[in-house]
């Protein structure tokens, strides 16, 4: 066996149930989770028809490179969507089965496993960025959010001896579980970094069209043109971008997104997925290619997230500190002032209003002598907004409850 398997722990998810395990719910309740960033809203009508209309395409094994359109219809919406100058679909975009498992597996690409390489995560993140690094015969390096920063990271703190050791760099802006968004300063900063020791940075960028304020996130590849950094010899040079139809389009289910960006090193991670078998069904492919060439739906996704955030965060303020994120599906709140640990009141809401929220401390490891992620749960808010009001308002409930 793999002895790096050894080393991974358990999903948050299986923590959350272990968790669970000795309680049960209040009867007098129905379920509601606001545990899994699963978006809930429908899948557009068009898209599904797309998948519906291009069935015929199973009797075909696809390439991996995956088809002409859909490398074009990705590229064109890079280029809407961030304003950059125009890519070349062959070389600087690539389809793949969604952005979680080619996060995975561009670690394997990347990292020398002779190496001692290091790979350098935000603290809280998403659980496959250590998975990956792990696998790949890395060790993950942690730097913690910091709410002072708006949970930003200061990478300024990082000791050369440890960038002198980093292979990968994982990003996520707007970042899981926190909706931080990267400016451009900080996306400056990073770049010069990448630049002097010679890393990749892997920018996931899943939930950027999900925003609370008038203006839409900014991108790593838009950060990279603005700095002047994509009209170069290299563009993009060791900057790849992840995104993903899952949160933007509402179909976590069909498993379609891509990468994107340095041309030099999509080619090697194009050669490990030939192997690796990552090809993108054509029916999928017919059906994203719908997806990326339309907005409206977008939009109109958008407009229901940020109605039901704005109903909900001003319901909570009282009795938790939380805020409204800068982007994202995700309330972040600190649960201290209501004397529970995040693990247990995640386990007294579930047993007393049947609500799951996901303690914080799960998303987060000990680092430099603290857990980011401890007294703080994560919320997601992805069912329509009736369910979601309904579990706020248990929420609120329950916290009164602690008072009484």
């Amino acid at each position: 066996m793999n002895p790096h398997l050894d080393k991974l722990q358990s999903y948050p998810f299986e923590k959350l149930r272990q968790l669970f395990s000795q309680v049960s719910p209040n009867p007098h309740y129905s379920a509601i989770s606001l545990g899994m960033g699963e978006p809930k809203h429908p899948t557009p009508k068009f898209i599904q028809q797309a998948l519906i209309d291009h069935i015929d395409g199973l009797a075909n094994y696809p390439t991996t490179v995956g088809s002409d359109a859909l490398r074009g219809a990705i590229a064109g919406w890079l280029e809407r969507r961030y304003g950059i100058p125009k890519l070349n679909p062959a070389t600087q975009v690539l389809p793949v089965n969604g952005s979680r498992e080619a996060l995975f597996a561009l670690t394997q690409t990347v990292v020398d496993p002779a190496a001692k390489s290091l790979v350098v995560s935000p603290n809280p993140f998403y659980q496959i960025y250590e998975g990956a690094a792990y696998l790949a015969g890395a060790e993950p390096y942690f730097v913690n959010s910091d709410p002072s920063r708006n949970f930003g990271c200061d990478y300024d703190s990082i000791p050369a001896e440890v960038w002198q050791r980093v292979a990968l760099l994982f990003l996520c802006s707007p970042g899981n579980p926190t909706g931080a968004v990267l400016s451009l300063t900080d996306w400056e900063n990073l770049f010069a970094l990448s630049e002097r020791y010679n890393f990749i940075i892997a920018a996931d960028e899943c939930y950027s069209e999900i925003y609370h304020g008038s203006a839409a996130p900014l991108g790593a590849m838009q950060a990279a043109h603005m700095l002047g950094l994509s009209t170069v010899e290299r563009p993009y040079a060791r900057l790849v971008v992840f995104s993903s139809l899952s949160k933007r389009s509402n179909v976590p289910g069909m498993r379609s997104g891509f990468v994107a960006g340095d041309a030099e090193v999509l080619k090697k991670f194009l050669l490990y997925r030939t192997y690796h078998g990552g090809a993108m069904s054509p029916a999928v492919q017919a059906a994203s290619v719908a997806a990326w060439n339309d907005e409206t739906h977008v939009e109109q996704n958008r407009e229901k997230y940020r109605a039901k955030f704005a109903a909900i965060t001003p319901l909570l303020q009282p009795h938790l500190q939380v805020e409204l994120p800068d982007a994202g599906f995700y309330l972040w709140a600190d649960v201290s002032q209501t004397g529970l640990s995040d693990t247990e009141f995640a386990q007294r809401l579930y047993a007393e209003y049947n609500v799951t929220v996901l303690p914080g401390s799960y998303l987060a490891r000990d680092a430099h002598g603290i857990n980011p992620g401890r007294n703080r749960i994560r919320m997601a808010l992805v069912a329509e907004t009736e369910e979601g009001l309904e579990a706020a308002q248990r929420i609120v409930q329950f916290c009164k409850s602690l008072t009484q």
